[in-house]
C-alpha cells in the first residue's frame, strides 16, 4: 500500500528531502509567535477602545477620561487592564460586573465625570 501525499499522507521513505537553510526552521518559529502576539495585541486593542466608548457614553468622559479611568480600575483592583476592559464590554451586554470591579469603576467615573456635552448646559 502506498501513501498519498496529496490527501495528507506521510512521505514514503526514499522521497527526496527538502534542504532547509540553516536558521530557517527557527526563524519560521520565531515569525509565527510574532505573528500570533500581533494578532493578539490587535484583538486586546479592539476590546479595550471599545470599553472606552461605552466609558464616554456611559460615563458622559472624553476618551482620554475614559483611558485614565480603565487605567485607574485597573491599577486599584490588581487586574490587567485588558481584562478590566473585557468585564466592561460583559457589563454593557449582560449587566453582569463583580462588585468590587463596579464600586471602583463608579468612584472613579465620578472623579472624572460628567463632562460636560457641547452645546449643551452645564452638568448640574
Amino acid at each position: 500500500m502506498t501513501s498519498d501525499t496529496r490527501s495528507g499522507g506521510a512521505d514514503p521513505p526514499d522521497a527526496p528531502q527538502e534542504s532547509v537553510p540553516a536558521g530557517t526552521t527557527d526563524r519560521i518559529v520565531e515569525l509565527r509567535e510574532e505573528v500570533d502576539q500581533l494578532t493578539e495585541a490587535v484583538t486586546s486593542h479592539a476590546t479595550v477602545d471599545q470599553a472606552i466608548g461605552m466609558m464616554v457614553a456611559l460615563g458622559r468622559v472624553s476618551p482620554d477620561q475614559g483611558w485614565a479611568v480603565l487605567q485607574e480600575v485597573s491599577q486599584h483592583t490588581n487586574v490587567k487592564l485588558r481584562a478590566i476592559a473585557e468585564m466592561i464590554l460583559v457589563w454593557g451586554r449582560q449587566g453582569d460586573l463583580p462588585p468590587e470591579i463596579r464600586a471602583v469603576l463608579e468612584e472613579t467615573l465620578d472623579k472624572y465625570g460628567p463632562t460636560q456635552i457641547p452645546g449643551g448646559s452645564p452638568a448640574p
